[in-house]
């Protein structure tokens, strides 16, 4: 799923009806005209975690698509267009993405939207958006399903939704990606698998599994895991117990870190790995650098620090003085909203110069190309980002450091 002044949220969306902006009149097609010289507004919509114990994320993909947003409007780059963004909080809970959903709808100036950052609320939106034909751009959804249907695994697989994208690979290629590490960089042959019951968590579990089996690794045991309770000293003795040297965990960093800790206090001699969602200062701070020391965790893409592409974006997100860390998927935030701007400036330029609907945003978005922060940045058939490396990252002097980049049997 998953190291973070321009415009004012103005646009207010109610249950029954549309707060006008001050930037002017809404055209037939819903964008809004006046405002900044003219130029019609239109805004991008971002849903995210912005509150709660996954916010650190969230906010770091707010500010990057902020600063996106941001970087456009000075270069006047989609001409006789200013962009706007609107950010709403959906706490990491899937009923509340929903109704971000439906609330980004109903205001016709938004034109695309990015987020969110948990494939779980992913879930609860594709279908709103795909019914409104407005474009869907996230930065940290994982589970393959998402883009290639329920039977993805069976090599079944299809689009269910035209208007659904992302920039972050899938767990198809992350979970196996790290048991290849596990299992044959990292001598672990002996694994516990637990999860968070969750879609990104289970699946990406169930990725690692089956590719850590296939490899002649053995699984000792798994278990599945409440996140909530942040009690973990049960799971902790089964995987002392279990002669495990190595416990794979599919879930987030507000129970990762607990759990990490519990398992070493109750004496495993163990490594933790994790995907994505682990890979913050979070998971550290959680669980301590102690019982962290020599955990991994995969994450999308290349250390972005280490892109040449990445340079601008650093010195601009320092620049603007945003006062939370960009986190693991600044980088793909910004392309996400960048492939937006992309997608309504050739869908403007098509359409004679004039804003087109949403279902012309949706087309254009198949065939956005540019070199973006994180790298090139394109969309296979399925709405997938054609870029598929992972790094991966390993817990030394009570921060992550990249040990080794690349993609599943590259």
């Amino acid at each position: 799923m998953r190291n973070r002044s321009m415009l004012i949220l103005t646009t207010a969306v109610t249950a029954g009806a549309l707060t006008l902006t001050a930037c002017g009149s809404r055209d037939d097609k819903g964008a809004e005209k006046g405002g900044d010289g003219g130029n019609v507004t239109v805004t991008i919509g971002l849903d995210a975690p912005l509150t709660g114990e996954l916010s650190a994320l969230g906010l770091g993909i707010k500010n990057s698509a902020d600063l996106a947003v941001k970087t456009a409007n000075e270069k006047s780059y989609v001409k006789g267009v200013t962009f706007k963004l609107e950010s709403l909080d959906d706490q990491a809970q899937p009923s509340a993405g929903q109704q971000n959903a439906t609330k980004f709808v109903a205001d016709k100036s938004v034109l695309g939207v990015v987020g969110p950052l948990n494939s779980s609320v992913a879930e609860s939106m594709q279908k709103v958006f795909d019914d409104a034909k407005l474009v869907q751009v996230s930065p940290a959804n994982t589970n393959p399903a998402l883009s290639q249907g329920i039977n993805w695994s069976t090599g079944e697989k299809k689009r269910t939704y035209a208007s659904y994208f992302r920039t972050a690979t899938t767990d198809a290629i992350q979970g196996p990606f790290a048991a290849q590490y596990v299992y044959t960089e990292a001598k672990k042959t002996k694994a516990f698998i637990i999860d968070d019951k969750k879609t990104y968590g289970a699946g990406l579990a169930g990725t690692f599994k089956g590719e850590f089996e296939k490899l002649g690794g053995k699984v000792l045991g798994t278990e599945h895991i409440n996140p909530d309770t942040k009690d973990f000293s049960a799971v902790a003795t089964k995987v002392k117990s279990s002669g495990a040297d190595v416990v794979y965990y599919g879930g987030e960093y507000p129970a990762a870190g607990p759990l990490a800790k519990q398992i070493k206090e109750a004496g495993a001699k163990v490594t933790v790995v994790g995907g994505d969602a682990i890979y913050s200062p979070e998971y550290v701070k959680l669980g301590g650098a102690a019982a962290t020391n020599g955990d991994i965790a995969t994450s999308v893409g290349s250390p972005i620090e280490e892109l040449a592409s990445a340079k601008e974006f650093l010195t601009n997100y320092k620049a603007k003085g945003y006062k939370e860390a960009y986190e693991a998927y600044g980088g793909y935030a910004y392309d996400s909203t960048w492939a937006i701007i992309e997608a309504v400036k050739k869908a403007t330029e098509g359409n004679g110069g004039k804003v087109p609907e949403r279902a012309k945003v949706v087309e254009a978005m198949q065939g956005v190309s540019f070199e973006g922060v994180t790298g090139k940045v394109s969309f296979d058939e399925f709405g997938d980002t054609t870029n598929k490396q992972l790094t991966v990252y390993k817990v030394e002097g009570g921060a992550f450091k990249p040990v080794k980049s690349g993609t599943f049997g590259g």
